[in-house]
């Protein structure tokens, strides 16, 4: 009995699966036409949810924000689905075309079967996508990268022992400010951008690296924004407002904070920037500045001269820039070109641009020609007036006076090389009325030393040990350029000091000058 009973229990519950499966077959054949309608209805409502999410994904990111991973997911299974959809009510009018009897049945039982199973299954999928795309938030904050790669030259010649230094203090001493000064063209950007881009593979523990270009015209609201920008504080406030913000987001980073370029103190307090404290693993600012004495204003605990190139540095980076194939034209270039390299006297931005000129002359007389144009008007050397004396002359434009920019123009008035006598110098300055207003010999001698030493911490003199000053010979061309051509109508001189003339300039050169130099001549 027992079996028996087991037997009847089995077969009536077969009986029912299979009733209910029959009833589920024939609606997916019954209510095709309606899940087809409903079909249509729903993918258009989810290519509208679909469009809303990638609206606010689009807006997120413009932002600087980034999708969610689920969103991105979301997003791709509703692409495709929606193709999938797609698919099936492209070939939906053929499969109602095989229907009959008020659509309760079909003339293919199993293709109308298959089908209406398949319309069911994606109404289902899209009413559970539908349900998945009510997003809150659908981007996040981008994690920014602790430092951003900048443009380097690929090759870099004669900074590694200062690059050795600087990073010495950056990581291992307890220094918290320093400065990077040397004249314009030396190279202290290309230092700076060193030191920023050595941090992409060098083990560190600062969490933001910001960089930031002040230059002449500084703008303390400029300089703020784009530490706000690199820190993620986009805020649109005052001065004040954005220094308070700004500060409590570094004063909980360890940071490194490298300005390019600054003419005066930077107030780090109304920027927002906390002041380095002097320890081990506190953060960190490194500035460029041409005038050494922004390196006491800013406090540097630090600084570091960025010296003009040796002559064995000197050649290389002019090398570099020739090429190969030109100095190998012909056996006369090579010494030649060691000539002209020479007359860069070791400053980076001029061996650059006199050695992408030579580039490509391949005869010695264009080589002589070069030699003599530097020597007697650098002006003239292609690049020099557009490239390299531009950028000098923004050391001139910004001394504070004048009397300092006469007594500077006055020193190229020597002939290149020429070590000048501080005395002299004074004398020579005294005659010329530019320390007038001073009383007593003291007084006036006083006011000379100032002045030279104001010159001396520009990068526009150089000291010759304790009694003697000299001038550069490119920062003289640029004062020579600065006095004949741009200041002509006020200055207008006429210099051919040290050339080894043995008769003095044509009559019709002197109409005009205001000054002249032919000292050291065989005249």
């Amino acid at each position: 009995m027992g079996n028996v009973l087991g037997i009847q229990i089995s077969c009536d519950a077969l009986f029912n699966g299979c009733t209910n499966c029959t009833r589920r077959n024939a609606a997916y054949v019954s209510q095709l036409e309606d899940n087809l309608a409903n079909l249509k209805t729903q993918l258009q409502k989810l290519i509208e949810a679909k469009d809303d999410v990638m609206t606010r994904v689009a807006n997120a990111e413009q932002h600087q924000m980034r999708r969610l991973n689920k969103v991105q997911g979301w997003l791709s299974r509703v692409e495709s689905v929606e193709a999938e959809v797609g698919e099936l009510i492209r070939h939906s009018t053929q499969e109602i075309d095989k229907l009959c009897l008020g659509g309760y049945c079909s003339k293919n039982c199993q293709s109308s079967y298959n089908f209406g199973k398949k319309v069911s299954k994606k109404l289902q999928l899209m009413d559970t996508l539908m349900g998945e795309g009510a997003f809150d938030v659908v981007a996040e904050k981008v994690p920014q990268p602790a430092v951003d790669e900048r443009p380097l030259e690929p090759t870099i010649v004669g900074l590694d022992s200062t690059f050795d230094k600087v990073w010495r203090c950056l990581i291992q001493e307890q220094v918290g400010i320093i400065g990077l000064h040397g004249m314009g063209g030396v190279g202290k950007t290309t230092l700076l951008t060193q030191i920023n881009n050595k941090f992409l593979d060098a083990p560190n523990n600062f969490e933001v690296v910001i960089w930031v270009v002040v230059s002449k015209d500084m703008q303390l609201e400029s300089v703020q924004e784009k530490i706000g920008e690199r820190i993620g504080f986009l805020e649109n406030r005052s001065l004040e407002e954005k220094a308070s913000g700004i500060f409590k987001i570094l004063s909980k980073k360890k940071f490194l904070l490298l300005l390019d370029d600054i003419w005066e103190r930077v107030d780090l307090a109304k920027l927002g920037v906390p002041f380095p404290a002097i320890s081990k693993n506190a953060s960190k600012i490194v500035f460029t500045t041409r005038l050494e004495n922004v390196c006491g204003l800013m406090e540097a605990q630090k600084k570091f001269k960025v010296e003009c190139l040796g002559d064995n540095e000197a050649w290389e980076l002019f090398l570099q820039k020739v090429g190969e194939e030109t100095l190998g034209s012909h056996p006369d270039i090579l010494e030649l070109a060691k000539t002209v390299a020479k007359e860069c006297c070791g400053l980076p931005l001029a061996l650059i641009t006199t050695g992408r000129a030579m580039s490509g002359k391949k005869t010695p007389e264009e080589w002589n020609y070069a030699i003599e144009m530097l020597r007697r008007s650098a002006s003239e050397f292609p690049g020099m007036e557009k490239e390299v004396y531009p950028l000098l002359k923004f050391s001139f434009d910004s001394l504070s006076s004048d009397v300092l920019r006469f007594c500077l123009l006055y020193c190229s008035l020597f002939p290149e090389d020429y070590h000048i006598g501080k005395i002299e110098l004074i004398e020579c300055w005294i005659g010329e009325g530019f320390l007038n207003g001073y009383e007593g010999i003291n007084g006036v001698h006083n006011k000379g030393y100032y002045i030279i030493g104001v010159l001396f911490q520009a990068c526009l003199l150089e000291e010759v040990g304790s009694d003697y000053v000299k001038m550069h010979d490119v920062i003289r061309d640029m004062a020579l350029w600065i006095a004949c051509e741009v200041e002509k109508e006020n200055e207008n001189f006429l210099v051919s000091a040290g050339v080894e003339l043995t008769k003095p300039p044509e009559v019709r050169k002197w109409e005009d000058r205001r000054k002249i130099s032919l000292m050291r001549n065989k005249i």
